[in-house]
């Protein structure tokens, strides 16, 4: 191989090798840093450990006409919902068959009103708390209210009618007079304020409470609900949107600050992964090139080499060492370059999501030696296949 390396290296241009190795550099440089850039955002937005949250959306038929009966979701329809690839979860409403009031002492007077009942399975609830338990015993009713709720309160109603502003300390200290009847039975129940949701705009009590006063005071068969609450990747997706406008379902939920904060960064990586990608073909592209001229030019040595014995595979093997080495070379510089920009910016992530983020370069490495792979098996290729057909040609 040495002899073989003495006949043809005359004719090898260094600064041709040279545009082309910082060329590729800049190409995986730039491809790599997007990739690993992602990897180590995305925790932040998405998953189990997101910074912002999931995304849920809230979904219905819409109503026709005045008058009409609510429309509801056949459980064939569930299911269909259920099978579509961007559903994480879903689950279904479940709301009060019965009449319920609730009643408060407040300056003296009691106050009563008509109220409502809705529950989701309890995976599907944003407050975490040890109270959300229903023991008939107790007769105590958890409820969880919406928080704009309470905001609607303090900075509208209470301000128009000179009432003091309330906390959530103060309504969770607070005991409700709950009032339950249907099917010739009624039963009084104390309501206890648990918590606020920022997710679910309803007045929301247990699960296991709701499907016992369903079957104890309304006897209803079980039905399909009017509205699925459903956990999904990206709720801007193109085929959320499109399998919404099919069916001709009402999503009542804009998309969430996370789904905003993905769809951004998505768009911004695959700008800047687009243009290493552009580096990196123009890369290969010269180098391809360079090696045509350089076989071109060492035509009659190759022909010759060829002639007194030397396979054609040991004829290439100099210049599949050289793209071998060129591009394993481009791939350490480049994944090097890539730790030392993210230690740059991680510690700037450490501090907003702490233990979120993985501290490893295992994605830039991974996506790095595929890409060099894949150049290198696309030159010796093109390598072997023009030795090959010099030496079919003689």
């Amino acid at each position: 191989m040495r002899l073989i390396w003495r006949l043809l290296r005359k004719h090898v241009s260094i600064f041709e090798l040279m545009i082309c190795f910082f060329a590729s550099l800049i190409g995986m440089v730039v491809i790599l840093s997007g990739i690993q850039i992602y990897h180590d955002v995305k925790p932040m937005l998405s998953g189990e450990n997101s910074l912002i949250g999931s995304d849920y959306m809230i979904i219905a038929h819409p109503v026709e006409r005045i008058g009409a009966q609510a429309p509801t979701f056949t459980c064939e329809e569930i299911a269909t919902i259920e099978e579509q690839e961007f559903v994480v979860a879903l689950g279904a409403f479940e709301s009060s068959k019965f009449e319920v009031s609730g009643s408060i002492l407040f300056n003296d007077r009691r106050l009563s009103t008509m109220l409502f009942f809705e529950a989701v399975p309890d995976e599907f609830v944003d407050v975490k708390t040890d109270k959300w338990t229903f023991d008939r015993r107790k007769k105590m009713i958890p409820i969880i209210l919406p928080r704009n709720y309470l905001n609607l309160y303090n900075f509208g109603f209470s301000q128009t009618q000179n009432l003091p502003q309330i906390t959530e300390d103060v309504i969770k200290r607070v005991e409700l007079d709950i009032h339950l009847s249907g099917n010739g039975r009624s039963g009084d129940y104390t309501g206890q304020v648990v918590g606020f949701s920022d997710r679910l705009n309803t007045i929301l009590v247990p699960m296991s409470f709701m499907k016992w006063a369903n079957k104890y005071y309304a006897r209803s068969s079980e039905q399909c609900a009017a509205r699925l609450i459903i956990e999904v990747n990206n709720p801007t997706a193109p085929e959320v949107v499109h399998f919404l406008d099919e069916h001709g379902y009402k999503a009542e939920e804009k998309p969430s600050e996370s789904s905003k904060a993905m769809s951004i960064l998505q768009v911004s990586i695959s700008i800047i992964i687009g243009i290493g990608v552009i580096f990196s073909l123009l890369s290969t592209i010269i180098l391809t090139l360079s090696i045509y001229l350089l076989l071109q030019k060492n035509i009659d040595k190759l022909e010759n080499l060829i002639l007194i014995g030397y396979t054609p595979g040991r004829v290439a093997l100099p210049y599949n060492m050289m793209i071998i080495l060129l591009n394993l070379l481009t791939s350490a510089i480049a994944i090097v370059t890539i730790h030392y920009i993210q230690h740059a910016y991680m510690e700037y992530l450490t501090d907003i999501a702490g233990d979120v983020i993985e501290h490893n370069t295992l994605a830039a490495i991974i996506s790095g030696a595929a890409l060099s792979i894949a150049i290198i098996v696309f030159n010796i290729l093109i390598i072997n296949r023009k030795i090959k057909s010099i030496s079919c040609r003689r």
